[in-house]
């Protein structure tokens, strides 16, 4: 299916994560709220002390540059010359749409819905849709990969075909790898950033659990970023987010010992969701995703309990459980669906 149309340029869609909306929502819901509505880690790097010139002075280049080594390091670009840092992947969206002229933009959906404004915003007209080749025949082709939110993923050499063919033709295909530090890491297509035809986004506040420090990167050609990192200016990133980059990126014992640390912990979230009678369907380490007819209903319950979890307007059944951040937040999950479960599940 194909849905047409400009989105609002000043639509603002509901990402999760606002728990002063769930508060107006639910005031009686008992404190602390839960927040399960993101597919942010629960579980953050741990910055040491910044040090105090990262705030007093303007951002060094030197670090700069060695941030952007850090993250070619990481994401297994060429180098650090095939990486953009911005104040998070969110500044990008427009930037990296309007590397082309107002044209034609496809979006593999359901998705973020922050591409298809970004795209409208970079003067494209928008359609979404639910097919892969049909990519192609735009100008500007986006995709999620794994998705958000079913953790839907596309093999590597699909994405160099497509990324190819719209080469040819003028085109640009968008890969936003937000997930992939928890996906499968040899379908990213940032080694492959000399290439050309395509730019990847990765995010840095989801998987090191920094998402109020506004980090994040673009990794394609050298030609096509120096683009972007004019458009950027200097200093688009601020001191100390460099240094929290730096230490995070560079700390390959705490990435993988992160990753296995979400593989079980996801793991332990199937099984909760499973006893309560909700299969998991797709998404990722760092979220679960659900479909049932009774969602509604869960979000409801759970949210009279102080609990959010993220519901989706384009899907009526569809939810998507982030991760608890400990052994407590699991038990409350727990006891919270064996009541909303009983509640939905005893009606005629």
């Amino acid at each position: 299916m194909t849905r047409p149309g400009r989105a609002p340029l000043d639509e603002v869609t509901d990402h999760g994560g606002s728990l002063s909306r769930a508060a107006r929502l639910y005031p009686d819901a008992p404190p602390p709220w839960l927040d399960l509505s993101t597919g942010i880690n629960p579980h953050s790097y741990p910055v040491e002390k910044i040090p105090a010139s990262a705030f007093r002075r303007l951002p060094e280049e030197s670090r700069l540059q060695q941030l952007l080594a850090a993250a070619a390091l990481t994401y297994r670009a060429p180098t650090g010359k095939n990486v953009v840092a911005a104040p998070g992947t969110q500044i990008l969206l427009p930037l990296v749409a309007a590397l082309l002229p107002p044209g034609r933009a496809a979006i593999l959906s359901p998705t973020y819905a922050e591409h298809r404004r970004a795209a409208a915003i970079a003067g494209h007209a928008v359609v979404e849709t639910g097919d892969f080749e049909a990519l192609g025949n735009a100008d500007l082709g986006v995709l999620v990969n794994p998705n958000n939110p079913d953790g839907r993923v596309m093999r590597r050499e699909a994405l160099l075909g497509l990324a190819a063919k719209m080469r040819a033709r003028g085109g640009l295909l968008v890969v936003d790898e937000a997930f992939m530090d928890v996906g499968p890491e040899e379908e990213s297509l940032a080694p492959d950033a000399e290439t050309g035809g395509f730019v990847v986004l990765r995010s840095f506040g989801k998987f090191y659990g920094l998402a109020g420090l506004r980090l994040g990167f673009a990794v394609g050609p050298v030609a096509l970023l120096s683009r972007i990192a004019a458009q950027l200016g200097p200093w688009a990133v601020s001191g100390p987010a460099l240094e929290a980059g730096i230490a995070a990126l560079e700390d390959a014992k705490w990435r993988a010992a992160m990753q296995d640390r979400l593989g079980d912990e996801a793991a332990r979230l199937d099984e909760i969701l499973a006893r309560h009678g909700l299969d998991v369907s797709g998404g990722t380490s760092l979220y679960r995703f659900v479909r049932t007819p009774h969602a509604g209903g869960i979000v409801e319950a759970l949210g009279r309990r102080g609990l959010l979890v993220r519901a989706f307007a384009h899907d009526a059944e569809a939810l998507r459980f982030g991760l608890p951040d400990s052994p407590d937040a699991f038990d409350r999950l727990d006891s919270a669906l064996r009541i909303a479960c009983d509640r939905w599940s005893a009606k005629p």
